[in-house]
């Protein structure tokens, strides 16, 4: 997984993450994602700050399937405001691909 806090803008981020073949948006076809969430990694990660407020964030993921090697990306606000599955997905993406960088 490759954090990185550029700071650009989301469109930035989700633009250049199209050019590598993230194309489908998990926003959108959340169920596809939330039925075998196991097989998904997270192959990018944006993190942005508001300039004037730190507590307006937001999260790029670009996701792959390791199975289809389908790739597509997921946006979200602050996660500590998300609740239920998606937040609960997510966390665990972040930790299974934090640990596979430590292996």
């Amino acid at each position: 997984m490759e954090t990185k806090y550029d700071y650009l803008t989301v469109s930035a981020a989700l633009e250049e993450l199209k050019s590598l073949g993230f194309e489908k948006d998990y926003n959108i076809n959340f169920e596809e994602l939330s039925a075998q969430p196991e097989n998904y990694v997270i192959d990018y990660l944006y993190r942005y700050e508001g300039i004037t407020n730190p507590s307006d964030e937001s999260t790029v993921y670009g996701l792959r399937n390791q199975s289809t090697e389908e790739k597509g990306v997921f946006v979200v606000g602050d996660l500590s405001l998300i609740e239920g599955k998606k937040r609960d997905i997510l966390i665990n993406l972040e930790i299974k691909s934090k640990s596979q960088i430590n292996e």
